[in-house]
């Protein structure tokens, strides 16, 4: 293998692969990239054989050939090399050069390198995933003992693909356009995490997921487990109605926060007519209130949320008014907005 390629392409590509790549690995071959050379292209491929992840660049290859090479220590040589590199592969050993810089860097045959291919998708759409996902991936949970929650839920209802993701503590459910049936899929926590920004190809099936933008292409294993009924824990029938600004709350239960004790992290929301007192008592750390206007007539209703959890959850919306519906000071509460029609969450409460 022996080629050429500018600087920055040769980064970018390896920035976007590298990611993929566990910092630590008993496993060499997965501490490595496989670099492919071939018809004026370079492919740069990663795994942590959960997620294989691939993007190419276009470089001048005087020779074909593939071989795997350490991610960290090539990534570092191509964010700090001084101009366009070489790079070329000789018994075992590949030589990167730029400039008057030279490195030779131990290799690993590239049929070591493992695969994802193989299998057939059962649906193909276009779609900005990471759009959908942006607003929901706050409530993956990170409890591993119930795995089925360490992801996105992804499905179709209504001819409409829904995005879900819940912790027990909060739920977020987000609504995008029309596309095919399938099967619904839980997409896992770091391919989320690795999704491009933007319009990308989604094919997926009941075991795996493959996202396309460009030359960037991820496939990934799906979590195999069942996702709860999330649709019995969204209320329906909470009538009392809250409407406040996004930024008044936002800013009000991080101010109050500060004196909130780091396990349970509860503030009491009192709503009377016209406005909401934010309150919290902290046995070591005092006590704080605050208070911001509202929209609301009804009958004066406590509740208390873990005040990180509210902040969040208030964020996911865009600036404006929320509408916050209640039943009680012991049940979910649900949170929408009219400029986010498609988007829903909710939040259990805490005892305060």
């Amino acid at each position: 293998m022996k080629l050429t390629i500018p600087k920055s392409d040769l980064a970018r590509v390896l920035t976007n692969v590298g990611r993929v790549v566990e910092a630590r690995n008993t496993i060499q071959i997965l501490s490595a990239i496989k670099l492919t050379a071939t018809d004026g292209r370079l492919t740069v491929t990663g795994t942590d054989l959960d997620i294989v992840a691939t993007d190419a660049a276009a470089a001048t290859v005087t020779a074909s050939g593939a071989v795997c090479v350490d991610a960290k220590t090539l990534a570092d040589i191509a964010k700090k090399a001084s101009g366009d590199i070489s790079l070329s592969e000789d018994k075992g050993r590949l030589t990167v050069k730029s400039g008057r810089s030279q490195f030779t860097l131990p290799t690993l045959p590239a049929d070591d390198f493992p695969s994802l291919d193989g299998g057939k998708f059962d649906a193909t759409f276009d779609i900005d995933l990471a759009a959908l996902f942006a607003p929901v991936a706050f409530a993956i949970s990170t409890e591993e003992t119930r795995f089925y929650l360490n992801g996105i839920f992804m499905h179709v209802q209504d001819g409409n693909l829904r995005a879900v993701a819940t912790d027990g503590h909060r739920l977020s459910r987000n609504i995008g356009p029309s596309v095919p049936e399938f099967t619904g899929v839980i997409v896992p926590r770091k391919t989320v995490s690795l999704l491009p920004k933007g319009m990308v190809t989604v094919s997926v099936s009941s075991q795996k997921i493959r996202i396309e933008a460009g030359d960037f292409v991820l496939v990934s294993k799906l979590i195999d487990g069942t996702f709860p009924d999330y649709q019995r824990v969204i209320p329906t029938g909470n009538d009392k109605k809250i409407v406040f600004g996004s930024d008044d709350m936002r800013q009000a239960a991080g101010r109050v926060s500060v004196v909130s004790s780091e396990r349970g992290r509860a503030v009491k929301l009192s709503f009377a007519e016209g406005t909401a007192a934010l309150t919290v008592n902290n046995p070591d750390q005092g006590s704080a209130s605050d208070e911001i206007v509202v929209a609301y007539d009804g009958e004066p209703i406590d509740i208390g949320f873990n005040a990180a959890y509210l902040t969040e959850l208030v964020g996911i919306f865009p600036a404006g008014d929320i509408q916050l519906a209640l039943a009680d000071s012991g049940s979910p509460a649900v949170f929408t907005s009219e400029k986010a029609p498609w988007l829903l969450a909710v939040l259990m409460p805490m005892r305060v």
